[in-house]
Parts: structure tokens; C-alpha cells; sequence
């Protein structure tokens, strides 16, 4: 588990642990709000695919208290470099503090991760939530584009 100490604004304590047996179908169902599936699948089950189909990325289940509430995965590229992507908090936990709870709490393990490395997402330019949310805890574009998205890093210790 990893656990930062970070609370949604509804005081539930967020933490990120190993999707398994006995959480894999909450977090597959694990879905957005309609007006962002511009950005992110239906359902949180493509990313669960993407991890267990291949050797880049690691999901995680979020978790306000004892309730599953999102997904969100990271893994290393090449360089070293270590990414969060495909995080989705359920529609009906958005808006509580849970997505910035999640990525201060991730970015957070992996900028501590053995050398330091640099810690990066990406976004669609067009996710003007996304870009506010990233800038706010931290992350800065690069000027580096990535499958149309913009990528960005973290440039100072997440709150």
C-alpha cells in the first residue's frame, strides 16, 4: 500500500494499493464522467488490460477509506523516467479532492524511488482540468508532445 497521509476534502484517508483477487472487479468498473471520455476510456478495465497485457505499466486501486474509487497505473520508460498515466476517479467521487489526493500521493513515491528519478505525465491539451489540476501539485510541461498530449514533469516535491 502506499499511503501519503493525503485525505479527500471529505476527510476519507486516499491510498494506493495492488489491484487483486478481491478488488480487480471494482476497479474494472471504475468509470468517468461522460464528458471526459474525450480523454480517458469507458472504464477503468482498458488500463487493467494494458497492465496485465504488457510490462510497462502497474495499476493501482485508489482507495478512499475501504472503498475502491479509482484506478490509476505508472510505470518506467527507457530513460529511467517514471510515469503516471491512466488514472480515473469514478464519476461520482470527482470533485472531492480525490484525483489530487491520488497524484501528490504517487508522484510523491515515485520522486523518492531509488536515484531520484524524474517523475512525468501527460494530458490532452484540450483537458484544460487536467492541465489546471497537474500545474497546481507541481508539474510543468516539458515542450515535449507525446501521442498528442502534452507531457509534463514534476518540478517541485508534491504537496
Amino acid at each position: 500500500m502506499i499511503d501519503a497521509g493525503h485525505s479527500d476534502r471529505a476527510g476519507r484517508r486516499v491510498t494506493l494499493r495492488p489491484v487483486d483477487d478481491d478488488n480487480w472487479r471494482a476497479v474494472a468498473d471504475v468509470a468517468p464522467r461522460d464528458d471526459q471520455r474525450a480523454w480517458v476510456p469507458a472504464l477503468a478495465a482498458r488500463y487493467l488490460l494494458l497492465s496485465d497485457r504488457g510490462d510497462v505499466w502497474t495499476s493501482l486501486a485508489v482507495y478512499a477509506d475501504e472503498t475502491v474509487v479509482g484506478h490509476v497505473m505508472w510505470g518506467v520508460d527507457d530513460d529511467g523516467s517514471h510515469w503516471i498515466g491512466g488514472m480515473v476517479i469514478d464519476a461520482g467521487e470527482q470533485g472531492r479532492g480525490v484525483g489530487a489526493a491520488t497524484v501528490s500521493t504517487l508522484a510523491g513515491w515515485l520522486a523518492a524511488r531509488d536515484g531520484h528519478p524524474p517523475v512525468r505525465l501527460s494530458y490532452h491539451p484540450d483537458n484544460t482540468a487536467a492541465a489546471a489540476l497537474y500545474t497546481r501539485l507541481g508539474f510543468g510541461p516539458t515542450g515535449a508532445v507525446e501521442d498528442d498530449e502534452v507531457v509534463a514533469e514534476l518540478t517541485r516535491p508534491p504537496r
